[in-house]
């Protein structure tokens, strides 16, 4: 299975550019699992794409742009089976049989199937409803040359890669015919692809080691800059010297690489293999940029997953990952990285057995693991063609918590990953708790490394609010809005998950939960990220608790806190307990230069009836104030003392302005007269005094 057919004796070797899998199994001699299996921090899908194995009458081919598997049965004429992992339902077909097919693949979008079945020629099969099944052919322009490949670059452009060069074609489906766009003659030993950036890259030169990259883009073809790959050694004799089983080509984190799997370092001193890394841009040379060290040596093979470069190794039966975004050692142009975490098998796997329902009751047989009929393709498939399987490999981030125990490295990695959410918060959570709480130092770390991801997105957020209302968004088309990754870890994530958590249990000592609350607020200062008001609720509510008034009243008088309405409601909800808090609220509303009656309203929707009351008597305003607003609040409440209290207050109010405690008319207060008498009574209603 690869882009073109295995010699004879050679199957487990073809594949898609980082070599083909390992050998042996997941298990040991007694069939017990490894121990390397402890903490598997990868994993084969939990559903795969299953087809019909390979053997004499059945040929399989994997199509690395679409991700789809094709099963040939006799050449088409008994049925082709064509499944991907994204498309649940397999297009099915027959095709005359006209001999070997060496290479089939739908264009994207799979409307247009193209089979290479000879070196001169390649034929098409419009998949369009309403049009003919009828093949039309292309043969390659280039006299005496043989096909090596094609590559569809979209839905109905295609390149033939020949031993002498490239050729690419539209293909016209009404017309049944194609049209040369543009050629290149240049010698060729092998091709690689890779569909996510459009490029295929030419082995040339006798040795195979100078690489030439051209890159599609609706309708048109540019070269690239070539560039050489350092060989171990000078080679012995002329002769291909580069195989495209030790090339890999993936793009990591947004960026175009080529991965060359040395199996000897060119310096003396160094033992094992490496993966070294050259950055291919769209304009400019390309350029060596990191070397990973394997500090092994054997058969090994490539996958990316999650912009991590994974390393399989056949002889351990293991895997170890690296992440060029972490730091290693820089000489000046390369930077050398270790592996993230120590090596470990892929996470064992179960396959079903498939029949009838009271076969299927067997239990399911474990996959041979590193299986030498295993081949990968970039930039996360791997396929076994013995047992008829398709994976995609995963990162599980949860066993890397207890592998990477540097929290700060381990936020680094944490913090590229796609699904990092849960895993970071659950960090967050432990890393504040016994028997795993770290220091103030470690946790100030771990919160600033996330408020910087968080800067970052509210800057990125900022500066596209500014565009579109400047009106320029239409002048730059390309502009889009930033997107929020699962990095972005923000206050009420942290309030949610990590903190309002943590203050409730009681086992932890004060001090500390003050300090990590402290520590949580001083960090968005850092990166001037206005702290939500919850927070600092939190803080108060966890003083309180702990009956530190001092260190509250400390906070205010040094605006540790921030002044906000919500804030001020707090503290006057606190008079009760502490009275100076009454005081140092109004003193806030004041510096907020808030309305009055907005400072009630907010106090009221708070359910906080006997603070607004306290607070409108505070600024005289008591006589003027709608009795029937307050009386809403107070059953809102559905606490009978209280209504008593502040329908009590009320007929006061009105004895002390009017001589007579009852309402008026015009107050619209009946309801709450009559609800009053039916809790306590006719008799408990105050009765007029007169002097």
């Amino acid at each position: 299975m690869s882009r073109e057919p295995p010699p004879p004796g050679e199957e487990e070797a073809a594949g898609g550019g980082g070599g083909g899998g390992g050998g042996g199994g997941g298990e040991g001699a007694d069939g017990r699992p490894r121990a390397a299996e402890g903490g598997c921090y990868l994993a084969l899908c939990a559903r795969p794409v299953h087809f019909e194995k390979a053997n004499p009458v059945n040929c399989v081919f994997f199509d690395e742009a679409n991700k789809q598997v094709f099963a040939v049965r006799s050449g088409g004429a008994t049925g082709v089976v064509v499944k991907g992992l994204e498309d649940r339902n397999p297009i099915s077909f027959r095709m005359e049989d006209k001999g070997e097919v060496k290479c089939i693949k739908f264009s994207l979008g799979n409307k247009i199937l193209a089979v290479q079945r000879t070196l001169k020629s390649v034929d098409f099969l419009n998949f369009i409803p309403d049009s003919p099944q009828l093949e039309y052919t292309q043969e390659c322009k280039t006299k005496n040359a043989n096909i090596l490949g094609f590559c569809w670059t979209s839905s109905t452009e295609i390149v033939f890669i020949t031993d002498q060069g490239i050729e690419f074609y539209q293909v016209l489906p009404e017309k049944r015919s194609l049209k040369l766009l543009k050629n290149q003659s240049i010698n060729v030993n092998w091709y690689m692809y890779c569909p996510e950036s459009s490029v295929i890259l030419l082995s040339t030169t006798v040795l195979g080691n100078v690489l030439q990259p051209f890159y599609f883009k609706s309708g048109t073809m540019s070269k690239l800059s070539k560039f050489e790959i350092e060989l171990p050694a000078a080679p012995k004799s002329s002769k291909l010297s580069l195989s495209e089983r030790d090339i890999a080509m993936a793009t990591i984190y947004g960026q175009l690489y080529v991965l060359y799997l040395r199996h000897h370092s060119r310096t003396s001193n160094s033992t094992g293999a490496e993966v070294v890394l050259y950055h291919l841009p769209r304009e400019g040379s390309s350029k060596k940029t990191h070397i990973l060290k394997l500090n092994r040596t054997g058969k090994f093979a490539l996958n990316v997953v999650d912009n991590l470069v994974v390393v399989h190794h056949q002889d351990t039966e293991t895997s170890v990952i690296f992440d060029i975004k972490l730091k290693g050692e820089f000489d000046g142009s390369t930077t050398v990285h270790q592996f993230v975490l120590p090596p470990r098998s892929i996470q064992p796997y179960q396959i079903p057995v498939a029949g009838p329902a009271s076969v299927t009751s067997q239990s399911p047989v474990p996959c041979k693991l590193y299986s030498s009929s295993w081949i990968v393709f970039q930039p996360d498939i791997i396929i076994s063609a013995s047992e008829g399987y398709l994976w995609s490999l995963q990162v599980k981030l949860e066993p890397v918590v207890n592998l990477l125990l540097d929290k700060g490295k381990l936020m680094d990695f944490l913090l590229q990953r796609k699904e990092c959410k849960m895993v970071i918060l659950s960090v967050c959570s432990q890393m504040l708790s016994e028997p795993e709480r770290g220091s103030l130092s470690v946790i100030a770390t771990v919160f600033d490394k996330l408020n910087h991801e968080y800067k970052k997105y509210l800057e990125a957020e900022q500066s596209y609010t500014m565009v579109v209302e400047a009106g320029l968004s239409r002048s730059n088309p390309l502009l889009k809005r930033p997107v929020r990754t699962q990095a972005v870890i923000d206050q009420s994530d942290m309030y949610t998950h990590v903190l309002s958590v943590f203050t409730e249990k009681k086992e932890e000592p004060h001090k500390f939960t003050i300090a990590v609350l402290m520590e949580y607020i001083r960090s968005l200062n850092q990166f001037q990220i206005a702290v939500q008001h919850y927070l600092y609720e939190l803080v108060i509510k966890t003083l309180v608790q702990h009956n530190l008034f001092y260190m509250l009243h400390q906070f205010l008088q040094y605006h540790v806190l921030s002044d906000s309405k919500p804030l001020a409601c707090l503290l006057l909800s606190l008079e009760s307990i502490y009275p100076p808090a009454h005081q140092l609220s109004l003193d806030m509303l004041k510096r907020l230069s808030t309305a009055n009656d907005e400072i009630v309203e907010v106090l009221l929707s708070k359910h906080q009836v006997l603070a607004a009351l306290r607070f409108i008597r505070g600024i005289g305003g008591h006589d003027s104030i709608s009795a029937r607003k307050f009386l809403d609040a107070a059953k809102q409440a559905e606490d009978d003392m209280l209504f008593y209290t502040i329908f009590r207050f009320f007929e006061q109010r009105n004895q002390r302005l009017r001589g007579n405690p009852s309402f008026t008319p015009g107050e619209h207060c009946e309801e709450h007269v009559t609800f009053f008498k039916q809790v306590f009574g006719e008799q408990a209603l105050m009765k007029p005094t007169t002097l």
